[in-house]
């Protein structure tokens, strides 16, 4: 009976230790197959960029030429100085209003998450409820009543168009109520007032540095959103000075049956687009890690 007993212990550890690997390996094979699917796109735009117009059909579609470093330079030097060198227009522009404006909405969601997580005041629920209810209407469903406020006031086909509505994130107000309300300690905050520290300098000083990460996750979900954004710039913008790099490009794409140079453009246009992305996140990944590991310290 004893060695009965003295067995169950090992053979719970043995099935426990098995069902651990089990596991790891199901999520690793999950997020293998989900990683691989979501490279593929971006291999085969970084594969394309590096062929001409006559390989792309006549060479393999997810492998290298033996001149690729050459065809790649040369459609990238193309790219930028076709039309004058409009491609880097619309990047700059597209930057300006994904950077400008993911600043501006970060900090504006910043101070109403604060504001609605640590401040009591009659009606606080009902506005965080219609910004509940702001998060679940689509942007396409708003772009139309948009235009027709902007057409009112004159400001269709002008940079406020697209960079007005981009200030407003009510996902970043949601996030940023919910973070500050389990990060924000309310004894900080009295113990700054009490050394006399005014409200707007409370939450500068006191208050971003806590809620960090979740106001780069804000920055990130913001910036991501508005270089990605398309109906809006369609239906707003005229002016191809104007136009963020999506719109120029789905421009470019839609002359190719006229001027079918533009499809390496087009290609290698679409792979550079997603660079200022790419730095974006890998840039700002270290405030994540920071931040977590500064509140788990706390």
């Amino acid at each position: 009976m004893s060695a009965i007993t003295r067995s169950r212990p090992t053979s719970v550890r043995n099935g426990a230790a098995r069902e651990s690997i089990l596991s790891r390996s199901a999520a690793m094979l999950i997020m293998g197959v989900f990683t691989f699917y979501f490279l593929v796109p971006i291999w085969w735009l970084l594969v394309s960029s590096t062929k001409t117009q006559a390989q792309f059909t006549s060479t393999t579609p997810l492998w290298f030429t033996p001149d690729a470093v050459g065809n790649f330079i040369g459609n990238l030097g193309g790219l930028f100085t076709y039309n004058n060198g409009v491609f880097l227009k619309w990047i700059m522009n597209s930057i300006l209003y994904a950077g400008a404006g993911a600043l501006i909405g970060t900090v504006i969601a910043a101070m109403c998450g604060f504001a609605l997580a640590k401040y009591r005041f009659r009606g606080r629920e009902a506005l965080f409820n219609v910004v509940l209810s702001g998060v679940l209407v689509p942007a396409t469903a708003l772009a139309l009543p948009l235009f027709l406020i902007f057409s009112q006031v004159g400001l269709t086909n002008t940079f406020w168009a697209v960079f007005l509505p981009s200030v407003v994130s009510p996902f970043g107000v949601y996030l940023a109520r919910i973070y500050a309300a389990s990060s924000v300690p309310d004894e900080l905050l009295e113990a700054a007032r009490l050394d006399g520290s005014s409200e707007l300098r409370t939450f500068f000083t006191v208050a971003t540095r806590l809620m960090a990460p979740a106001l780069v996750t804000i920055f990130l979900f913001q910036f991501v959103a508005i270089w990605n954004n398309f109906f809006l710039p369609l239906i707003m913008l005229r002016d191809p000075d104007l136009f963020p790099v999506t719109l120029g490009l789905y421009a470019w794409n839609s002359s190719i049956g006229q001027n079918p140079e533009l499809r390496s453009f087009v290609v290698i246009g679409a792979f550079v687009s997603i660079v200022p992305l790419i730095v974006a996140f890998l840039s700002l990944q270290r405030f994540w890690s920071g931040g977590l590991a500064a509140g788990s310290v706390k």
